[in-house]
């Protein structure tokens, strides 16, 4: 038998050596290029807004830029797999809402991409809940009055959510299987395209971000009926939780950071560490609350990796309980 040659196993090691020294200088120079953070969402809604002011604050930390690329559609589901196929090298990121990354692959029995296996979680941004609205001009100013109402008139209420599977779909659903009565969903492409339908008297009602729905409730625009995070918004403390209207639901939302799985983790640890950062700083704070993301928890990697995981179950859990599927 001839003996082994010890070069290939030499240049193996070579080779292994110098990919870790590349991911170890890509993390420390990184960004050494523009950034494209993806957000599977319309430009103006409250995932837009968020978004946004990241950018402009990473930015500012990283000495790059960061920009903004809108991809709306089919529930989030065009642009988060956008990400999931680019590059792994951090220069394509995604910024998303927890309906395109747990709501929607919950539903779905087949999805180009799995949240799970093809994104590394960098940092979650905020958490909370959707507000329930209804049209100014409906009359009814309580859920439980509302739901007397559709009972009353069953199948002539229509609603919107941000598309087929969505958090805003599948919230709704749950109101509707707990009343007892029905109504017809009219899917949207983003939610603020939903809202603004809802403002001028086309639909009757919607789940609505925070970021971008409390503002029509304070100046009168529709009326916020219930909230289905597990307290209530500060911003409009005299609206209930759903639990407290009488209709048992929590739906935690939130915003977040991802890249794509093969993503070197000391990228993902650099764009964790300056998230966290800001969002401890002061000022950020400040134009955070001012478009009405106020609870900030502070995420390594793995434990927004477990929240994504277990809003998964949850969610998964729902839909079964409610009979919602989708091809």
């Amino acid at each position: 038998m001839r003996p082994l040659s010890a070069r290939p196993i030499v240049a193996a090691l070579v080779l292994a050596a110098g990919a870790c020294g590349a991911h170890a200088q890509d993390a420390g120079s990184y960004p050494g290029k523009p950034v494209t953070l993806v957000v599977p969402a319309a430009a103006g809604g409250g995932t837009d807004a968020v978004a946004r002011l990241f950018a402009d604050v990473l930015g500012k930390a990283m000495k790059q830029s960061f920009v903004v690329d809108n991809r709306p559609g089919a529930n989030g589901i065009l642009g988060t797999d956008y990400v999931a196929k680019g590059s792994a090298d951090g220069s394509r990121l995604l910024f998303t809402y927890a309906g395109a990354m747990v709501i929607g692959p919950s539903l779905y029995k087949k999805l180009p991409f799995d949240p799970l296996k093809d994104f590394a979680p960098i940092a979650q941004i905020g958490d909370g809940g959707s507000l329930l609205l209804v049209r100014k001009d409906l009359p009814v100013d309580t859920l439980k009055e509302f739901a007397a109402y559709a009972k009353a008139h069953p199948g002539k209420l229509n609603y919107c959510s941000w598309g087929l599977g969505s958090g805003g779909h599948l919230s709704m659903e749950s109101f509707i299987k707990q009343a007892g009565v029905s109504m017809t969903h009219v899917p949207y492409k983003g939610s603020i395209l939903c809202v603004q339908d809802l403002v001028g008297g086309q639909l009757d009602a919607a789940f609505g971000d925070v970021p971008s729905s409390t503002e029509l409730v304070k100046s009168g625009r529709v009326k916020a009926l219930a909230y289905s995070g597990a307290k209530r918004v500060p911003f409009l403390p005299e609206v209930p939780t759903m639990t407290e209207a009488g209709y048992p639901f929590t739906n935690y939302a939130w915003f977040g950071f991802f890249a794509p799985a093969r993503t070197p983790p000391a990228i993902v640890g650099k764009l964790n560490a300056a998230i966290l950062q800001a969002l401890q700083d002061p000022d950020v704070a400040r134009r955070l609350r001012t478009i009405y993301v106020v609870d900030l928890p502070l995420t390594t990697p793995e434990q927004f990796g477990a929240t994504v995981r277990k809003d998964l179950r949850d969610w998964s859990d729902l839909a079964k309980a409610i009979g919602l599927s989708l091809d």
